[in-house]
């Protein structure tokens, strides 16, 4: 194994296998053993190399152009003072060898001897490259030129140097200048006076062909340059991309290793390489963790391994020698080794033996395999299966399982009782047909009619053994190819049964019974229906009756009203004497019974006028602001007069200053209409006590009284319209028995409520309960409306 490891992987992998451990010196251990100095000398400089390299490179490359540049920018130099002197020398040449005399001016004329002046003294190679020369008279027209340019004689030289260049004018001293500098058309020129004022001489040379050499060079200088550095370029890029490469492969092998690692921790597996002849051991890191070791490089020896052996269950020794001795390759074994933490792990052992082909000395080379929970669920299993054995043998049916091959797997003692088998039958093994034909107890009966017999995977049926013991058979198939039998004894289920059965027969005579009792009240319910629809009708003409009513006694009320209004303001004139005194003290006393009456009257039709417009849904509230404690104190004091005269006192209890929102005239009448009826049915020297208080979202007030009181039979009927406890022969109280029921509409207008606790002889206690901030007016109506007519 410690070959496999080292065959094939470089010196940098084994680096950073190093560097991975976090080892910071140099290779240790086994490793050490196959890695050469020299490699580690060469990843030590690389790094460095690898910046240097490029760095160096660049610099050559820089100092090459930089070089060339500098010898090129003084080749360009040399050039162009080279051809202002060529231009200068030429120039003076020819102004001191053309000389015209008087004699042959006037013989062949100015031009002429100008021309052949030129012609005679022109040196050798001056108009190479390029060069114009030019002759003008003393008035500055080309008379001569070379080499021959008839188109531009004639014509001023100012026309080719520019009007306002110096060279015309200071000649010789001008020197060598540019014309049409910066243009692709730029020229040096050069203009020498000729003695005796005989004109000038104009040498003219293209910057073109001055420099034409000078960039071929530079041509030549450029290519080998960019030639050179694509070299080094490629050079670099060539070294960059093999250590790239090798770089990556050493990712690759790093990642490799590390997924090995992680499979071998993963898989509880570890590697091993066992020098026999020199008793040399390494291991994996996953080895090592495994035993709950610290990884590390080192090798291991003989004697270390051997202390970590169980000694009942491996002699290492013993095994090499025998590996040596036999010569066998092969060895797949299992032992225990210690943890660190004292437990014993067992290890299975795969391992061959392998020979080095250049030492030629025996490796045992293998895999550990941690084998611990195996064996613990080996050991559990077998566990399990005596626990599963006891419990078969303990259950109370007869159990039999047979193989594939129907052969017996198992049978516990009941189905050995119930077939009288044998102990050499009932034997694991044992064909199907030989242990039914040692059965000396067989069945007599086939299976009854109702039992059923599924498909061939599972089946149930019942059969009578002898004795009249009954056994329900079931089999099922096992995913094996077996199937599994149990047999339970049913006999008192049987003797039930048949209870059952007669029972049965008396059940049907009783649903015939019911059946009978069915169709009567199906008849009955279709006639309950009948009348059901018969009440609804009845109960919408009422409620239009009810309606009708209202309405009419609100129209009647007004119509009351007025004649009463009259009475009432007539007796009341003729009891105070305003025309005149009536003459008897009887007139006086029927006046005041007439003005008491009226009253009385009045009072009660606008009871009924109000209760009229509740019912018929016309009143509406008028919400607003309301203090309780005075509206309390305004209703105190109206019915004060009349308690005072059964001397009933009248008490307000702590009422505190709380807010409501509600209509003010409602909530006077509902504390009105209590106050009356409590002074009204408490005897003389009576006590009333009004109280108010919050409670969550509402205001409650109460009217707590020591008169009469009320059964608690009459209490739920008491606030209905017009209802009174006592009736129109033993009353002995007057009113129209609307108070209450007006009070509870009102209440219910607010989205309130009232309630009335009372005893007969101690008592009554009426609470009303309105709602600290008021509903939408229109919806309180509608739902006082509603609760009332359904009242």
């Amino acid at each position: 194994m410690a070959r496999a490891f080292a065959g094939g992987a470089t010196a940098r992998r084994l680096l950073n296998s190093t560097k991975r451990t976090g080892k910071k010196d140099a290779l240790t251990g086994h490793i050490k053993l196959l890695a050469q100095p020299a490699y580690q000398r060469l990843l030590t400089t690389e790094p460095m190399m690898r910046r240097i390299i490029p760095a160096l490179c660049i610099v050559f490359i820089a100092c090459t152009a930089i070089f060339r540049g500098l010898e090129i920018a003084y080749n360009y130099e040399s050039v162009s003072q080279k051809a202002q002197d060529d231009l200068t020398l030429i120039a003076t040449a020819l102004t001191a060898s053309i000389d015209v005399s008087e004699q042959e001016k006037g013989s062949v004329g100015l031009t002429s001897a100008l021309q052949r002046a030129l012609s005679e003294a022109l040196p050798p190679r001056a108009t190479s490259q390029s060069r114009q020369i030019l002759l003008t008279d003393p008035n500055g027209t080309i008379v001569a030129s070379a080499p021959t340019r008839p188109d531009m004689e004639g014509l001023k030289i100012t026309s080719f140097l520019g009007d306002t260049q110096p060279m015309t004018f200071f000649g010789k001293r001008a020197g060598v200048l540019t014309i049409n500098e910066g243009t692709k058309d730029a020229t040096r020129a050069t203009v020498h006076h000729l003695p005796n004022k005989l004109g000038m001489v104009a040498i003219m040379q293209p910057e073109d062909a001055i420099f034409s050499s000078w960039r071929a060079e530079l041509s030549a200088n450029v290519t080998i340059f960019v030639a050179t550095s694509m070299v080094l370029l490629v050079i670099i890029y060539a070294y960059f991309a093999q250590a790239t490469r090798a770089q990556q492969a050493d990712g690759i092998y790093a990642a490799t290793r590390s997924r090995i690692d992680a499979a071998l921790n993963r898989g509880r597996c570890g590697l091993f390489d066992w020098d026999l002849s020199r008793g040399r051991v390494f291991w994996s890191a996953s080895l090592y963790e495994m035993l709950g070791m610290d990884p590390r490089n080192d090798i291991m020896g003989f004697a270390e391994i051997q202390s970590l052996t169980h000694p009942d269950d491996v002699d290492l020794y013993d095994l090499a020698k025998s590996l040596l001795d036999t010569g066998k390759s092969n060895v797949d074994r299992q032992w225990r080794m210690r943890h660190i933490d004292g437990s014993w792990v067992w290890l299975r052992v795969r391992a061959e033996v392998q020979t080095d082909a250049g030492t030629n000395e025996p490796h045992l080379i293998g895999i550990c395999m941690d084998v611990t929970e195996q064996k613990m669920l080996a050991e559990q299993s077998r566990t399990a299966d005596l626990r599963l054995r006891d419990a078969i043998e303990n259950i109370s049916e007869a159990f039999v399982l047979w193989d594939a091959d129907n052969h017996l797997v198992m049978c516990n003692s009941n189905y050995r009782k119930l077939h009288q088998l044998p102990d050499h039958v009932v034997q694991a093994g044992t064909p199907y047909a030989t242990v039914m034909s040692s059965a000396s107890q067989p069945i007599i009966s086939e299976p009854e009619e109702g039992d059923h017999i599924d498909s061939d995977m599972e089946s149930s049926y019942k059969v009578e053994m002898e004795g009249g013991r009954w056994l329900q058979v079931s089999e099922r198939r096992t995913k094996d190819g077996g199937f599994v039998s149990v047999g339970t004894d049913i006999t008192e289920l049987k003797r039930k049964e048949e209870k059952l059965l007669e029972s049965e027969r008396g059940h049907m005579a009783t649903i015939a019974d019911l059946r009978q009792s069915r169709q009567k009240l199906e008849l009955q319910a279709q006639q309950l229906v009948e009348l059901t629809e018969k009440y609804a009708d009845e109960k919408t003409r009422a409620e239009d009756a009810n309606q009708a009513k209202s309405e009419f006694l609100a129209n009647i009320s007004h119509e009351l009203r007025t004649p009463l209004n009259a009475i009432i303001g007539f007796s009341e004139i003729m009891d105070q004497g305003m025309f005149g005194d009536l003459g008897s003290d009887k007139y006086k006393e029927y006046c005041k019974d007439i003005h008491s009456s009226g009253n009385y009257l009045l009072n009660v039709i606008n009871d009924i006028l109000d209760m009229s417009k509740i019912e018929a849904g016309r009143i509406e509230l008028s919400v607003e602001d309301v203090q309780i404690q005075q509206i309390v104190q305004d209703a105190a004091r109206i019915i004060s007069a009349t308690a005072a005269e059964k001397n009933i006192k009248v008490v307000n209890e702590n009422l505190p200053h709380m807010h409501l929102q509600a209509d003010r005239r409602a909530v006077k009448q509902i504390l009105l209409n209590l106050l009356a009826n409590s002074v009204k049915f408490t005897p003389e020297n009576g006590e009333v006590r009004v109280s108010a208080r919050k409670v969550g979202a509402f205001a409650e007030l109460k009217i707590t009284d020591n008169g009469i009181g009320i059964a608690k039979k009459d209490i739920d009927r008491l606030a209905k319209p017009f209802v009174q406890v006592e009736n129109q022969f033993t009353k002995t109280h007057k009113g129209s028995g609307l108070g209450l029921a007006i009070a509870r509409s009102l209440s219910e207008l607010h989205g309130g409520y009232m309630e009335i606790d009372s005893e007969v002889g101690k008592g009554t206690e009426v609470t009303i309960k309105l709602p600290l901030k008021a509903k939408g007016r229109d919806k309180g109506r509608l739902s006082g409306i509603s609760k009332l007519n359904a009242a």
